[in-house]
């Protein structure tokens, strides 16, 4: 470990805190529907919308027509993306004549970007036309993200209301955080992303000689432009194999930093705009600092365990950390943050591959997806995923002070907390019945590259990726097989609206209840002590949960490294 790297984390830390009530004002004024400057230019666009599809703004709609709408939307999306892979070979902007993708295959890409999953089993670069890549999969990158805020804020708006039975309006959500807030921070970022390097063309690949003077054919494309929303979006889709390791994604340390604290963005916003929204922003504060315990135990664990190295190698006689797997032109701390960051934020998005980590250095990007990825979390998903641990957080202090429990207001009762539970356990169905299917069965033990504890992990981290809508891979599991892209398709969609729809129903519920005002028996909700039993609830049911998975996995894996096993 170096004091750079050290450095890094902390000044990622302190800018990341810094832009979070910004972006959080900017997200609280689409919460609320005021207008912004942008209202004078795309004002009218918006409203044409609305026109063209029949739909008033103004039309408040109780949880289960949100759900309804969201769900309708969502499937009809899917529909379009399979049909798009399915023809690609008759599509246009198609210059290297690609065929068009297998059933199973685009049927597992489809379900992956509707739920902001972004996971591939396929080469970009290789197997998709830019047409597949633009249309296809990068209006998927802004509506999913899209409808991720918008859910949140019908959450908020359930913490927020009173005696109500309406949590806002789908469309109008949608519609708003796309138009004012996604596409413009994009166009912005995409130009500086090209300003700094990446390639923006229709242009299919251009051929270089090599300093032997061979040929060589590079792929190019319009990369820039879904760099942006991938990453802002926390997508995490790469236009490139390597994805963000491809010099071509992400070519300088400048578009690094830019890149990880773009991925963290919105989800920090989205915590400050939570305080706002229920009118103490201390709130969001906590919440906020709860995030920054979790990341920054997880930043540090992984960067002493890459810089550490592996002890094999040190008995060969070769010193130093380990370097397997990571960009140079990055270096271990910033490969390790990016990895702690992307998959805690279901970004999936990587700048190392993490099969090749340390065994303790890859387990805990695993345990962030595991936890839910609440640690700041995806667009929307992260806010009100830990919202759901706040709802029993809260239930566990009113069992210590033998009162009913209330939160921001809001008295939480058996209802809120059955449907949080719901919600919770998703995760662990998936994950850990997913894993075993594939642990045992022929089709799946065919696809980890190796055996014994690290295979194990490979399987492990490919559901933990698909169930937490993250989209990462560990790079050791080859998925694109009928039996992984069935499971992995069922898993995404599970783990995406299986808990999306609890989230609804604890907005639907308690919009409708009083305001109940803080007494000198309530639990405070904004101070340290309440930021550590969020931690400790958090960390209590994901060890509880997955600590017998991961002492198969990624500790058996260590503990046979130090003992000089090789697998």
């Amino acid at each position: 470990m170096t004091v750079q790297g050290w450095i890094l984390i902390l000044l990622y830390t302190a800018l990341l805190i810094a832009i979070a009530k910004p972006m959080g004002m900017w997200l609280f004024a689409l919460y609320e529907g005021r207008a912004t400057p942008l209202h004078r230019v795309l004002g009218p666009v918006e409203r044409g919308f609305y026109r063209l599809s029949g739909i008033d703004p103004q039309a408040e709609q109780g949880w289960r027509k949100y759900a309804l709408h969201m769900l309708v939307f969502q499937l009809a999306l899917l529909l379009f993306t399979y049909a798009i892979l399915r023809l690609q070979a008759v599509l246009p902007l198609n210059p290297r004549g690609l065929a068009g993708i297998g059933a199973d295959g685009a049927m597992n890409t489809a379900i992956s970007f509707t739920t902001n999953t972004n996971w591939q089993w396929y080469s970009g670069e290789v197997a998709l036309s830019n047409f597949s890549q633009m249309i296809g999969l990068t209006i998927h990158n802004f509506l999913s993200a899209a409808t991720g805020i918008a859910v949140a804020f019908a959450l908020f708006r359930g913490f927020a209301r009173r005696e109500t039975a309406t949590v806002g309006n789908f469309w109008a959500d949608c519609t708003r955080v796309t138009l004012y807030l996604l596409l413009p921070a994009c166009v912005i970022y995409a130009l500086f992303l090209i300003a700094s390097g990446v390639p923006q063309t229709l242009a299919s690949s251009i051929d270089a000689t090599t300093l032997e003077g061979a040929k060589q054919t590079i792929a190019l494309g319009p990369v820039a432009s879904q760099e942006a929303i991938k990453m802002l979006g926390t997508n995490g889709g790469g236009f490139f194999n390597a994805n963000s390791a491809h010099p071509f994604e992400n070519p300088t340390a400048l578009t690094n930093l830019v890149q990880m604290l773009s991925i963290f963005a919105l989800g920090a916003g989205l915590a400050w705009c939570f305080g706002k929204a229920v009118g103490n922003t201390r709130q969001g504060w906590a919440i906020l600092a709860a995030m920054m315990v979790l990341f920054l135990a997880g930043a540090g664990v992984t960067y002493w365990q890459e810089a550490a190295g592996t002890s094999l190698f040190h008995q060969l006689g070769i010193a130093g950390g380990n370097l397997e797997g990571k960009e140079v032109r990055f270096g271990i701390a910033a490969s390790a943050l990016f990895s702690v960051i992307t998959t805690a934020a279901s970004c999936g998005a990587v700048n190392a591959m993490h099969d090749s980590f340390t065994p303790l250095g890859g387990m805990i990007p695993m345990i962030n997806m595991q936890l839910g990825e609440v640690v700041v979390g995806g667009v929307g998903a992260g806010i009100y995923g830990f919202l759901l641990f706040a709802t029993l957080a809260v239930f566990v202090a009113g069992l210590m002070v033998g009162r009913t429990p209330e939160y921001v207001g809001k008295k939480i009762e058996a209802k809120e907390v059955k449907l949080a539970v719901l919600a919770i356990a998703v995760l662990p169905l998936c994950i850990l019945g997913f894993t075993a299917l594939s642990a045992v069965l022929p089709a799946g033990l065919a696809g980890p590259l190796n055996k014994g504890p690290h295979g194990f992990s490979e399987i492990l981290y490919a559901f933990a990726s698909g169930t937490g809508n993250n989209g990462s891979a560990f790079a050791g599991l080859t998925a694109g097989t009928p039996f992984y892209n069935g499971l992995l398709s069922v898993a995404m969609w599970i783990g995406r609206f299986f808990m999306i729809v609890p989230v609804l129903a604890i907005a639907g519920s308690l919009a409708a209840k009083k305001y109940t005002p803080e007494t000198a028996g309530s639990f405070p909700t904004t101070g340290p002590l309440w930021v550590g039993l969020l931690v400790a609830v958090i960390l209590i049911v994901g060890g509880l949960t997955f600590l017998p998975s991961l002492a198969l996995g990624p500790i058996a894996d260590h503990l046979a490294m130090i003992s000089g096993q090789l697998f």
